[in-house]
């Protein structure tokens, strides 16, 4: 498991398991959609507001609380429905106030660039907040009007229908707001202020309700549970540990339950207790990746690196198309220290960054793992890469130039070193402008 937040500035977490949860509820909708997969950018927000936003391309937002407040996956597959009608509607190319375009990518690379990806070695991650200045920036940036709220309102019935879902859940989640509307704005919730919601948007998703052939359709019991074990999992991670042992009481036998408790322990340092829970959840459910990872997770940063190396290489044998879980295990072989394993965590490295090229964390291994095996060009270049996605443009320029003088002219490394260091000093340049 690897819910992290990066630094006190980062909102941006990056958890394998819970984007796992939420792409399996939205695919069916970006295939009615007509989006690639490959195109389509989920980033989970650490914040408790509740909120959903798209931003540039076709990036969907959530935040935690959105996520956490939800009883059923089938309200949050109505909110992204409603995403996602935002983007095909090209709704963001019509923002009012819209930040200009470095701006934005500042945004976009607060939220996604300084998120450091797996394993953020402290047990209490997941505390931080959003910055003031990023809420400014993100309501700024998400004043939709009324009337593409009604148009996104209008796509987002239209895909659950296609995908034969009940868009019962976008009206209960429309139902827990309506009281919204009435408080002063500083005390409304962030979905609120950024998507107004008026009783003709309200009574338009009821009527559709009342009519669609779809409304009763149920979801797969898969889906609820794996819900709980997000929620769970969420909450394990960003509430005080004593508080997430409260909600889950020592008695309550449900993998939901367990799986919560093996996380508050975990940042308790009570390694004593939450080992035997999730050895407990691996043994019902061998097959469960995201469970071998947590227990990788527990031991690699309670100090036993070893120990922990066989947890995250059966996680990546049980998916190994997920980049966060292999990233997760290049991280424990580099950590561990015997050059033999520097190969192996650089090609585990390679493979993530295939599927994921924007995680820094993945980008900053594969520098120290170039390091050691002496390949200092593409060290640099690595480097480069990470600085640039996590917004230090200073030195995204100076290590690409590096990468430059190291490596061989018109290589295809050579190549993106040169568009690093051209990218990053136009964007600082832009950046002193402004």
């Amino acid at each position: 498991m690897s819910l992290t937040s990066g630094s006190a500035k980062a909102a941006g977490i990056r958890d394998a398991e819970i984007e796992h949860t939420i792409r399996t509820y939205v695919s069916p909708l970006l295939r009615a959609a007509g989006i690639d997969e490959q195109d389509f950018g989920l980033h989970v927000v650490n914040d408790k507001a509740l909120n959903a936003f798209v931003a540039r391309g076709q990036r969907i937002f959530v935040t935690t609380g959105l996520l956490m407040a939800a009883e059923r996956p089938s309200q949050i597959i109505g909110v992204m429905a409603h995403e996602i009608g935002h983007i095909t509607g090209g709704h963001l190319a019509r923002l009012e106030g819209a930040l200009d375009d470095a701006r934005t990518q500042a945004l976009i690379g607060q939220l996604v660039g300084i998120a450091l990806g797996v394993l953020s070695k402290d047990g209490g991650v997941g505390a931080a907040s959003s910055a003031a200045g990023t809420g400014v920036a993100i309501k700024n940036l998400m004043k939709f009007t009324r009337t593409q709220e009604r148009s996104a309102d209008q796509v987002a019935v239209n895909l659950l229908d296609q995908t034969r879902t009940s868009a019962r859940g976008l009206l209960e989640f429309f139902e827990l707001l309506q009281d919204q509307e009435l408080l002063v704005r500083s005390r409304q919730d962030d979905y609120v202020v950024t998507h107004p919601l008026t009783r003709n948007r309200l009574e338009f998703v009821r009527n559709h309700v009342a009519k669609s052939p779809y409304s009763d359709n149920k979801l797969p019991t898969v889906l609820q549970a794996m819900h709980d074990r997000m929620v769970a999992k969420l909450k394990g991670f960003i509430n005080p540990p004593s508080q997430t042992l409260y909600e889950f009481k020592a008695d309550d036998p449900s993998v939901m339950a367990r799986y919560a408790r093996a996380v508050a322990y975990f940042r308790d340092s009570r390694l004593n207790l939450a080992l035997p829970i999730i050895d407990g959840l691996i043994a019902e459910a061998p097959d469960d990746a995201y469970f071998h990872e947590l227990r990788g997770q527990i031991l690699f940063e309670n100090g036993k690196v070893k120990d922990a190396l066989p947890s995250y290489q059966k996680a990546v044998d049980l998916r190994p198309k997920q980049p966060l879980l292999r990233v997760g295990l290049a991280h424990a072989q580099i950590e561990i220290g015997q050059q033999d394993l520097i190969p192996v965590a650089l090609r585990n490295l390679q493979q993530a960054i295939r599927y994921d090229r924007y995680m820094p964390l993945s980008w900053r291994l594969a520098a120290t793992a170039y390091g050691r095996n002496g390949d200092l060009g593409m060290s640099a270049l690595a480097l480069a890469e990470h600085n640039l996605l996590s917004g230090r443009n200073l030195d995204a320029e100076g290590q690409a130039k590096k990468a430059q003088r190291l490596l061989k002219a018109n290589t295809p490394g050579w190549l993106r070193a040169q568009d690093i260091a051209n990218t990053a000093e136009r964007a600082r340049k832009k950046a002193q402008n402004r």
